[in-house]
C-alpha cells in the first residue's frame, strides 16, 4: 500500500464535495502536470490511502480517502467545450490520467500548513519542501501516521 496527498482549491472541489457524490466516490481529474499524471497512471492502486488537501487562502490537510481503481484516461481533456480540454489529448492517445477515490474521514479540526511546518517529524514531507507545487505527491507512511495522529484519528 502506498500514501498520497491530493490537493484541490476548496472552492473548485472540496472534501465536502467528494462526501456528497453518490458512495462517496468520484473520479480526480482534471490533472494537467506530467509527473502528478504520472503518479495516477503508473502508481496509485486500489486500497492506497490519501491525504485530501485544501490548498488556496487556508492551505490545510482536511480529511482522508481512498483510491479505488487504477488510472485510466481523463476523459474531461476531450471536452473542448469544459475546463480541462486539451486538443492533444485524444480517446485514442490519451495524454491525461485519473483515479477514482473515496471518502474516508473529515477531520473536525483542518490541519493548517502552518501546524505541518512546525513538526520536525514532518520535514523530509514533500508538501513542505520549496517551490513544490504539485497536486498528487506521495506521503512516506510514517507521515500519514503521523498526520492522523495529529488529527486525533
Amino acid at each position: 500500500m502506498k500514501y498520497w496527498l491530493m490537493k484541490s482549491e476548496p472552492g473548485a472541489y472540496s472534501i465536502d464535495d467528494l462526501m456528497a457524490q453518490p458512495g462517496r466516490i468520484d473520479h480526480w481529474d482534471g490533472v494537467r502536470n506530467y509527473q502528478a499524471r504520472n503518479f495516477m497512471r503508473d502508481d496509485m492502486q486500489p486500497g492506497d490511502e490519501v491525504l485530501f488537501y485544501h490548498s488556496g487562502k487556508k492551505p490545510a490537510v482536511v480529511g482522508t480517502a481512498r483510491v479505488v481503481t487504477n488510472g485510466y484516461p481523463d476523459h474531461t481533456a476531450w471536452d473542448p467545450l469544459g475546463e480541462h480540454f486539451d486538443p492533444k489529448s485524444t480517446p485514442e492517445k490519451p495524454i491525461w490520467y485519473m483515479v477514482d477515490i473515496r471518502f474516508e474521514t473529515k477531520f473536525f479540526d483542518p490541519l493548517p500548513l502552518s501546524t505541518l511546518r512546525r513538526q520536525p517529524e514532518l520535514e523530509s514531507m514533500l508538501l513542505l519542501k520549496r517551490g513544490m507545487r504539485l497536486s498528487v505527491m506521495p506521503v512516506a507512511a510514517k507521515e500519514f501516521a503521523f498526520i492522523l495522529k495529529l488529527a486525533g484519528k
